[in-house]
């Protein structure tokens, strides 16, 4: 914080869209305060700015860094600002928290392990559902031993965005190039949106993918223009640095009932199945339990005894993805504080996104596998 200031000044970048999300947790929070928001939306951002309490508003991202007395930014822009909007926050020293995925090329990875390992200030980037209430206590049974040794998990992202793309693309005319997620979301073959899927799982593993292989399943669906939306089903089988297996599947096209994630991980003394569509119970099985029993429970049972504490913050109840807005949003101000480390500090981030950029490139050469690379070896 600047000398003169009580609070942590915050400056949201996206402010009129997602950036709203973080309302409730940013009014809970004593020590934080929202100073600066920026969007192209001029329209929207007076009102916005009175709904989160600024004082300065910006429709240029660079203009607000250079002109407004900010601690940390909230990137919650397009996928294909993060990279850049991240490095030029960084190179003043300002903190950043980033949406996901945190880059869109590999090159741009580098520049932002570079700038980050250059700057003073702390980079966050907040997979929300690693923060997920059943996430969390699966998190919690991992690391306590229950589940014996993981060697096998499963990740999927179905969510159809068609006619979210659709409409802005006849509304405005405009070429599929122009609409940011009709492009970098399901406009490249391979696991362009993989983080909510892989993310929770390389935390439970404690490890990062090594080696992968991508394929989809071909192009069925077409936009208004005629031009093919990418291959409906990609999955992508990662093989861990400590040799565990995961394997991820996205689809953004196919017509279905929406399913958003669903998880599985299988370890040598418990397996756990998320529920399906909302239909189902989250449903485990632990040995420890009893070996001749092999009935599922319900994961919910377990949670008095396991959750952590946190975990039900009143404060979480009104935000964003379970609350889980509020609590990834909470670890990054204590870190800026020096209170904790990021749990997806600048490596962690390239753990999660470097995976389905080389899948683009697995899957443009019919599955070849590929190594991925380690970012801490780009010092």
């Amino acid at each position: 914080m600047g000398p003169h200031q009580e609070k942590l000044h915050l400056g949201i970048a996206g402010a009129c869209g997602r950036g709203l999300n973080f309302r409730n947790a940013c009014r809970s929070l004593p020590q934080v305060r929202v100073h600066a928001i920026c969007d192209i939306d001029i329209k929207s951002l007076p009102k916005t700015a009175e709904i989160l309490g600024a004082s300065d508003i910006f429709v240029d991202y660079q203009e607000m860094l250079e002109k407004s007395d900010l601690d940390a930014v909230i990137l919650t822009t397009p996928m294909p600002l993060h990279a850049s909007q991240a490095i030029a926050a960084l190179n003043k020293g300002i903190h950043v928290f980033s949406e996901v995925p945190a880059a869109v090329s590999i090159k741009e990875c580098k520049d932002i392990v570079m700038a980050a390992q250059r700057s003073d200030a702390l980079y966050m980037m907040g997979e929300n559902y690693t923060y997920i209430r059943e996430n969390i206590l699966i998190k919690e049974l991992v690391s306590k031993g229950y589940f014996g040794t993981l060697y096998y998990a499963e990740g999927e992202y179905l969510h159809e965005l068609k006619g979210y793309d659709e409409n802005r693309l006849a509304v405005r005319n405009l070429p599929p190039e122009q609409i940011w997620r009709r492009y970098w979301q399901s406009g490249i073959d391979g696991i362009t949106y993989g983080t909510h899927s892989l993310g929770p799982l390389l935390q439970w593993f404690d490890d990062r993918v090594a080696y992968l292989t991508c394929l989809g399943s071909g192009h069925h669906y077409f936009d208004h223009h005629g031009k093919p939306y990418a291959q409906d089903t990609s999955v992508m089988l990662c093989k861990l640095a400590k040799g565990g297996l995961i394997k991820i599947r996205m689809d953004l096209t196919s017509d279905r009932p929406h399913a958003t994630t669903n998880y599985q991980l299988q370890g040598t003394q418990g397996c756990y199945e998320s529920a399906r569509g909302g239909h189902e119970n989250h449903k485990i099985w632990l040995q420890s339990e009893g070996e001749d029993n092999k009935t599922w429970i319900n994961l919910h049972e377990l949670e008095k005894e396991f959750s952590p504490n946190w975990i039900d913050t009143n404060a979480a109840q009104n935000s964003g993805h379970g609350g889980s807005d509020y609590y990834e949003l909470v670890e990054f101000i204590e870190a800026i504080e020096g209170n904790c480390s990021p749990s997806i500090g600048i490596h962690e981030a390239m753990d999660m996104t470097l995976p389905g950029l080389i899948s683009q490139q697995s899957i443009a050469a019919n599955g070849n596998p590929l190594p991925v690379p380690d970012s801490r070896s780009w010092e």
